[in-house]
């Protein structure tokens, strides 16, 4: 699954990297290390490809009550046929960037969160967006999509996200949902690095970059790959 992300190159970067550019007020873009399930956070839609947007996080099918109804996450292998995520699959696919995203391991004392990132560059994950209409006011929303483990997330968790190896974003923002659904396997597990960091992140509110430093008061156990 993925629970929390981060999103922290500064605008320019980002939007270089995207070949994109925000619609929203550039002053309205900061840093993020531990955006939560509700935030808002950046993504590029097929539909505007050239344009960085933000979207409510969590997917809000037509029948939801509320922005707290929403879907984090949808499961590769279903997402075309569950009624909440079936209509997005098939037209509405996105790109949602990110700095790294966290996990937490099961210890003998409870659990320990861990970041997972591309030493060298950006993850992108792929997603499905909707539009929802409330009684006073329609929101953009969306979900990250997750499939089977790699081999070092299989320390962590029993799903991550998809991401996308480099070239296949055009693929997944103007292909069909055959072509998606190739793209919806394990990432290699040799160009991402997983280490275990504070519990700081535990707490959304806490959003600062120490939250990423890596903790060594004592070994994790993790297995690396750079």
């Amino acid at each position: 699954m993925c629970g929390r992300t981060s999103l922290f190159p500064s605008l320019e970067e980002l939007e270089a990297r995207l070949d994109a550019t925000t619609h929203a007020d550039p002053d309205a873009y900061e840093p993020r290390y531990n955006v939560a399930p509700q935030d808002d956070i950046e993504v590029v839609t097929g539909a505007d490809p050239d344009t960085i947007e933000r979207h409510h996080w969590g997917l809000l099918p037509e029948w939801a009550d509320g922005p707290g109804d929403g879907f984090m996450n949808a499961r590769a292998e279903t997402v075309a046929e569950k009624p909440a995520f079936s209509e997005s699959w098939t037209e509405r696919p996105c790109l949602v960037p990110s700095s790294g995203f966290y996990e937490w391991k099961e210890a003998g004392h409870g659990t320990e969160p861990c970041r997972v990132h591309r030493p060298d560059d950006l993850l992108l994950l792929g997603g499905v967006w909707r539009e929802w209409q409330g009684e006073n006011r329609t929101l953009r929303s969306v979900t990250v999509l997750t499939t089977e483990p790699n081999d070092l997330m299989r320390d962590l968790h029993d799903r991550m996200p998809v991401v996308l190896r480099p070239g296949e974003e055009t693929t997944w923002l103007h292909g069909d949902p055959a072509e998606r659904a190739d793209l919806c396997r394990p990432y290699p597990d040799d160009d991402l690095e997983a280490y275990r960091i504070g519990t700081a992140v535990n707490d959304p509110s806490n959003d600062y970059r120490s939250i990423i430093e890596r903790d060594d008061t004592e070994q994790s156990g993790l297995r690396e790959f750079v």
